[in-house]
């Protein structure tokens, strides 16, 4: 049996981009497609098979330990990204001071996406959803530097709505203006979430 369901849930891509220099700047530079690998996007600074631990994994792993790169990949929501510019006072956040590799539109609630969720390209190409991305002060530098006074507010506006993390699972090709269908894991939430939270 099969253990991921295709839903009728499709999200249309409406920006694709990478970051360069992750040391020099988060900014990412726009593109109109890519052919994806293993790795993630060709040019982009978080790809790779594997990567150096961070303070997100802290509790397991010494920082710099070298770990599977599910983070190849940021992906937002064009809906999110639209709540978190309007509590800002903004009209709109450019995706690229966020350092997003792809921003979609059609699905709701992306940021709480399931993890192992997959979203598939007509090409075939699919990435697998990691986990919620959690903000943080980064995007807010390069929002600072194109609308000044407005940096410290990103982060407590893009909680919930920072997108998820993902890897690319098949390789190919990524087009704005794809659309991509969801799959899901097919299995119920855990029943003990709640209480493994809490430690």
């Amino acid at each position: 049996m099969p253990a991921l369901k295709p839903t009728s849930f499709s999200a249309q891509i409406v920006w694709l981009g990478h970051v360069p220099d992750r040391t020099a700047s988060l900014r990412a530079v726009s593109v109109d497609a890519v052919e994806a690998t293993l790795d993630g996007f060709p040019g982009e600074a978080h790809g790779g098979a594997t990567r150096p631990s961070c303070v997100r994994v802290k509790s397991q792993y010494p920082q710099g330990t070298t770990i599977r790169n599910v983070r190849q990949l940021s992906v937002l929501s064009a809906e999110e990204l639209a709540l978190t510019a309007a509590e800002m006072g903004m009209e709109a956040i450019d995706p690229a001071l966020v350092g997003a590799s792809m921003v979609i539109e059609g699905i709701p609630d992306v940021t709480y996406l399931p993890p192992a969720s997959r979203l598939q390209a007509p090409s075939g190409a699919s990435l697998v959803v990691d986990m919620e991305n959690r903000p943080c002060t980064l995007p807010a530098r390069e929002i600072e530097r194109e609308a000044a006074g407005f940096g410290a507010r990103y982060k407590p506006a893009a909680k919930g709505r920072r997108g998820v993390t993902a890897w690319i699972e098949c390789a190919g090709r990524f087009a704005v203006g794809d659309r991509l269908v969801l799959h899901v894991p097919d299995q119920p939430v855990w029943a003990h979430l709640d209480a493994a939270r809490k430690g």
